[in-house]
């Protein structure tokens, strides 16, 4: 009875937490004035067997054979596989320990799958055969969630080299490090070498320099430039291989989602994301998606607020692999959407 009535409690003190208390940035119009960029959005791409569904799609990754990685919240935190056509491939790690709570999914040079879960504290490392090769972090033991309710959204700032507290997303530089942005509790950028060392920390709670309000992305370029979406103070902050801020880019809104492209030349992308409470009030101001130099020169922006074909509702995660071709996974939707941009002036031929 005291087992079942803790899990009871555990859950509660969880849903309630991430219901009240995850610090969800309010809309944020964008300060940039940029041209559209027309796109296509394909129908119908991913294809899951009869009887499975998405739930919310918080994450989403390619790897270098187009294979498709989407992360959802549905009855349980699942991972699913689609080849490059959209055609379901397998599922990753179906009942793991780790998975409780799905907030992003990345994907690294050598097509390891890596899937950060904010519900359990802890980053899995899957080969691409789905075997598990690494955990970073640690999820709470019973007993002390009920004591200290880490993950209740409430900011800890505890900065422990090898825990986190509701831990966002990952990055990877050209040497193989690691780049953990942490998060909802933390407030930080924690960096790890390949294998899982810990090398050092930065940020704290704030807006000031080398500050952080929810940190909820990141993405790492190829020269090993640090960029992450500050989102509860609306602009990506960059920072140096060592976790010095170099930049502030201000003016694409609050930023729920970052991407970088392969090269040679590449590409930053960022997410002014419609709010997950879906206030329709708000969806003039917000929603778009930004294509931007790594320098934060604004080069268009794409898509609005909304729910129907070609409209996005809280991209929470976009991979830019290729740069004409966008995958957005969203929250509001419970959807995954493939887009194609098409060149400044074109056209688009997809239905409205």
């Amino acid at each position: 009875m005291l087992r079942r009535f803790a899990a009871l409690a555990i859950g509660f003190l969880f849903i309630a937490g991430s219901t009240f208390g995850q610090n969800v940035a309010g809309p944020a119009k964008a300060k940039a004035t940029t041209p559209e960029i027309p796109f296509d959005s394909v129908p119908d791409f991913f294809k899951l067997p009869a009887g499975l569904y998405m739930g919310e799609g918080t994450g989403i990754a390619t790897n270098s054979k187009g294979h498709v990685f989407v992360y959802v919240r549905s009855g349980e935190t699942r991972l699913f596989e689609f080849d490059q056509t959209g055609a379901f491939v397998k599922e990753f790690g179906a009942g793991s320990y780790g998975f409780a709570f799905a907030h992003a999914v990345r994907v690294d040079k050598d097509d390891n799958v890596w899937a950060v879960d904010e519900g359990t504290n802890v980053i899995q490392k899957f080969s691409p055969d789905g075997k598990l090769l690494m955990v970073l972090g640690k999820r709470p033991d019973p007993l002390d969630q009920l004591a200290l309710t880490p993950g209740a959204g409430t900011y800890a700032g505890t900065n422990r080299p090898y825990t986190f507290h509701r831990q966002t997303d990952v990055g990877f530089d050209p040497q193989g490090n690691i780049f953990v942005s942490d998060g909802y509790g933390d407030s930080r950028v924690v960096k790890y070498d390949k294998n899982g060392r810990f090398i050092k920390s930065a940020g704290t709670r704030g807006n000031g320099p080398l500050q952080f309000s929810t940190p909820h992305a990141i993405s790492v370029d190829a020269r090993g430039i640090v960029y992450v979406a500050d989102r509860g103070n609306s602009r990506i902050v960059v920072l140096d291989n060592d976790l010095n801020q170099k930049a502030v880019y201000d003016t694409v809104g609050a930023p729920w989602a970052v991407c970088i492209s392969a090269g040679p030349h590449q590409y930053l992308y960022s997410s002014n994301s419609f709010p997950t409470g879906n206030n329709f009030d708000q969806a003039a101001m917000t929603g778009e998606i930004y294509k931007m130099e790594l320098d934060g020169t604004v080069l268009g922006r794409f898509g609005k607020a909304g729910h129907g074909f070609k409209e996005f509702s809280s991209v929470h995660q976009m991979d830019c692999r290729n740069p004409n071709e966008i995958y957005v996974s969203e929250i509001t939707a419970w959807r995954a959407q493939k887009i194609i941009l098409k060149p400044q002036g074109a056209t688009s031929s997809a239905r409205q």
